[in-house]
């Protein structure tokens, strides 16, 4: 009798665990998939040290700890003039965002705070005065629609597409998907700044000692985060 009891409880312990199992795993598919973007900081401060640059710009982005899949529609990116003698022209006509596993080089488009309708104009280079920041939000020129009653230009896109690698007709994007979201492989892109640098003291020849113009690569990694960061108390590491 008592064998037989212990049976039972056997059974029903089991049952029980595949049920507890089963539930978290429906909860932990429910959870929306969370990701991280990560700027090389450490990578661009090495280039401007090569160019002589180091005491003269500082590069930095705006990001937030993690995003859902895919929501980055922009970059928010801070140019900083640390001299007291340069004009620094960023060349927005001339800068692309390159994504690493498409080869594809995008045109950048600089969001103006004013509508924006056309984006076949050439922008204007703005200039980062002596001790002075520039603080703008960026997209890819592809991400822009057109909203037929307004006639203007919105971001409705991501900036990059995460998600459609694994709608891809390409075998080798949706292996790469399925690495990214099992955290074998991080995504990559950049954004390639394009610098003018001038001398603004009369009489002193400009690019005497500094690169009149410079390509500065700002690389990112994409990562999938573990599904526990998508939890309340989690948002905001």
């Amino acid at each position: 009798m008592m064998a037989r009891e212990d049976g039972s409880n056997l059974i029903f312990l089991t049952l029980y665990i595949i049920g507890v199992t089963y539930t978290f795993n429906r909860m932990i598919d429910s959870i929306d998939d969370k990701i991280k973007y990560a700027f090389n900081k450490a990578a661009v401060d090495e280039q401007l040290k090569e160019k002589n640059l180091q005491d003269d710009i500082g590069i930095s982005f705006k990001l937030s700890p993690s995003y859902d899949m895919d929501e980055l529609k922009e970059l928010s990116v801070s140019i900083e003039n640390k001299s007291k003698d340069l004009a620094v022209y960023v060349d927005w006509d001339n800068c692309s965002l390159v994504v690493d596993y498409s080869k594809q080089s995008r045109r950048v488009i600089r969001k103006s705070p004013d509508l924006t309708r056309d984006l076949a104009v050439p922008q204007s280079p703005s200039l980062i005065a002596p001790a002075k920041t520039l603080s703008v939000a960026v997209a890819a020129e592809d991400v822009f629609q057109r909203d037929p009653a307004t006639g203007t230009y919105k971001v409705n896109t991501p900036l990059i597409n995460v998600s459609a690698l694994g709608k891809s007709p390409v075998k080798a994007q949706k292996i790469l998907f399925k690495q990214f979201m099992d955290g074998k492989k991080a995504l990559e892109f950049s954004l390639q700044l394009v610098l003018r640098i001038s001398e603004l003291r009369v009489g002193i020849a400009p690019g005497e000692d500094k690169p009149p113009m410079c390509i500065v690569n700002c690389p990112f990694t994409i990562k999938k985060l573990p599904w526990w960061y998508a939890l309340p108390w989690n948002k905001r590491r």
